[in-house]
């Protein structure tokens, strides 16, 4: 199971969060986020997965920080179409390649089908007119009527009260979770006493 935790920007909590053992580590690239990373941290991780957030970037923007930040993985939260990935897919092969999809109900796991077989994740977070880190959690039942091939991490507003929820559900396709604003003590700053209790629970 992935364990991703997403929004980071200070080195220290960089520092602090990576030694908990969590496999992915998400760093947001949009400057209407609360989290928006304008800065190269001093320490970036070097135990755990890089991953990029973009929300309709331009590619010579998105060329720029994974040279940058050596990102090992691209999390597309836009409107990005289908021919936007496979230029991705071209330009920067050795990526893997996330696409979040919004979800409030049933009819909208059907824009998944556009990407099957052009990303290797798709991240399901809350449909909200902000996207991101909205601590708001969807339905997860609606998961069930997900047929897709591609695997999934669910995000959207996963909490540390969320634990038995969490071993209540299953899918054939969830690969992993992503954590973000309900394990913080401020914008970008994890709570890392919450996330290491959290993250125990769930070994």
């Amino acid at each position: 199971m992935i364990r991703k935790v997403c929004g980071m920007r200070e080195s220290g909590n960089i520092r602090e969060v990576e030694a908990l053992g969590i496999d992915w580590m998400g760093f947001i690239f949009w400057a209407h986020s609360a989290r928006n990373v304008s800065l190269k941290p001093d320490y970036l991780p070097s135990r755990c997965k890089r991953v990029g957030v973009f929300v309709n970037a331009p590619m010579p923007f998105i060329r720029e920080k994974v040279r940058e930040f050596g990102l090992d993985i691209l999390q597309l939260h836009g409107s990005e179409d289908e021919d936007f990935i496979r230029q991705l897919r071209s330009e920067l092969p050795s990526l893997t390649l996330v696409k979040a999809l919004n979800v409030a109900r049933e009819e909208d796991l059907e824009q998944s089908k556009r990407y099957e077989g052009l990303c290797d994740y798709f991240l399901f977070d809350t449909k909200a007119e902000k996207v991101g880190g909205n601590g708001k959690a969807f339905d997860w039942s609606i998961l069930h009527s997900y047929k897709g091939n591609t695997p999934f991490l669910l995000s959207g507003g996963i909490g540390p009260n969320d634990k038995e929820r969490l071993r209540a559900f299953h899918h054939p396709q969830m690969a992993g979770i992503d954590l973000n604003s309900r394990f913080e003590i401020r914008p970008a700053i994890k709570d890392i006493h919450l996330l290491k209790s959290f993250l125990h629970e769930q070994d």
